[in-house]
């Protein structure tokens, strides 16, 4: 089903008229992170031309054109945009809110998502990884988002995820043919990746997260239909024997991974595949949410019996070194642990043994490279887009410095700037 391209536009009209921004912008006096390690770039200049960033450097070097707009950085630490690859912008759980939905039209989570999308960037975050939403709705938005009639984050997207029949989701398919046709009318909506439930969920009231239902027929066929078109796959999961069974077949990404054993996280770093936590789900932090949106009681003990196999096994991808990219499985914007479940997400890797500077990377370079747009995004750095955060302090050296995060460009257009508000196109 279409989704009208008026409906996301009014829901960005409530508060946003649309970006005002000069040809050339210089964010003057802050302290560039080195996003790959090492010193940073103290009292800088960024020199941005339209989207891109055509200059970095100190600002004793950098000679700023007399017209460009100046923006002051003075002690404010800048990093990249930061990026969160599991995201549902019309996310419905178990729960009193996700009841009150039930009947929700595609106009109206149209319009709820685009609200959304909003937020996601207001609260620093600039890419998404989108994995699972109905009927379309995801590329609709991307396009309005692309057109100006939307205010959001770059996307990319899985579409709906593909399931068995009684699996975790609602895209349901049987055998190889109806697998590759599946995957097929996602790729042709505009799916950059393609997801798949090989296992069953937390918000399951039947199916087990440790069984892998999938044969290997529909498996294997499915994973080469989306390779073949150029397109990753991505698989919720938590179950060993479907991970295995996965690995067989060429699967690029795993999410959540609740239960994977050391097997498991052995074949994925001698393979390359990403790994995509989303820890704030089943742990303490999360009860805010829970509580909030009035999730029940067998949700909440399936969330607590996870937990702990949850974190065992993020500790155990840490310390082996697998590649890691930040998700939630929440609204990345959502309250989680007195932050935000983007913020929450990163400050659990560094307390599940990374350094702070890594959890950085987990939500900026290690995505990147995951989509394939390490090139454009990821980087402040001469030729990428200009999308840019400004917090109080340095993360690499602790990351909790996220919390403070006070202003937000994304494609060189100002979006957040709590020292400037009158600045902000409303």
């Amino acid at each position: 089903m279409k989704i009208s391209r008026f409906a996301i536009a009014l829901a960005a009209s409530v508060s946003f008229v649309g970006p005002a921004f000069a040809a050339t912008t210089a964010l003057v006096g802050g302290n560039v992170v080195a996003i790959d390690g090492g010193a940073p770039i103290t009292d800088a200049t960024v020199l941005i031309d339209g989207e891109r960033i055509v200059q970095v450097g100190p600002s004793a070097s950098v000679a700023v054109p007399a017209d460009a707009k100046i923006v002051p950085m003075k002690g404010k630490w800048l990093i990249p945009g930061l990026m969160n690859m599991h995201v549902h912008l019309g996310l419905k759980l178990p729960s009193a809110t996700g009841n009150a939905l039930l009947n929700e039209t595609d106009a109206e989570e149209a319009l709820r998502m685009a609200e959304n999308a909003r937020k996601t960037l207001q609260a620093g975050v600039t890419t998404v990884r989108l994995t699972h939403e109905d009927h379309g709705i995801d590329f609709a938005l991307d396009r309005s988002i692309k057109a100006g009639e939307a205010v959001g984050p770059r996307i990319q997207s899985a579409g709906e995820l593909i399931v068995p029949t009684g699996g975790h989701g609602f895209l349901e398919a049987d055998g190889a043919a109806e697998f590759s046709k599946a995957a097929r009318t996602q790729i042709k909506r505009g799916a950059t990746w393609i997801k798949i439930a090989i296992s069953g969920g937390i918000s399951d009231t039947h199916g087990s997260i440790s069984a892998a239902p999938m044969t290997d027929d529909e498996l294997s066929t499915l994973i080469e239909v989306a390779h073949r078109n150029g397109v990753k796959v991505t698989a919720h999961n938590g179950s060993t024997e479907a991970a295995l069974q996965a690995l067989k077949f060429g699967i690029d990404c795993f999410e959540h991974g609740y239960h994977l054993n050391d097997e498991v996280l052995k074949q994925m770093k001698a393979k390359g595949v990403w790994l995509v936590p989303t820890a704030v789900v089943s742990q303490p932090g999360a009860y805010e949410f829970y509580k909030k949106i009035g999730s029940p009681d067998w949700y909440l003990d399936r969330v607590a019996s996870t937990g702990k196999d949850h974190w065992a096994m993020l500790q155990k991808a840490i310390r082996m070194n697998i590649n890691i990219a930040l998700g939630t499985d929440q609204f990345p914007f959502e309250p989680n642990g007195g932050t935000t479940a983007t913020v929450a997400e990163a400050e659990l890797y560094v307390k599940a043994g990374m350094t702070p500077l890594q959890a950085l990377q987990a939500a900026t370079i290690q995505p990147a490279k995951m989509l394939g747009m390490d090139k454009d995004v990821g980087r402040i750095k001469v030729g990428q887009y200009a999308d840019i955060v400004a917090v109080d302090a340095d993360p690499t050296q602790d990351i909790a410095a996220l919390r403070t995060i006070g202003f937000v460009m994304k494609g060189g257009t100002i979006y957040r700037d709590d020292a400037n508000p009158a600045e902000i196109a409303r």
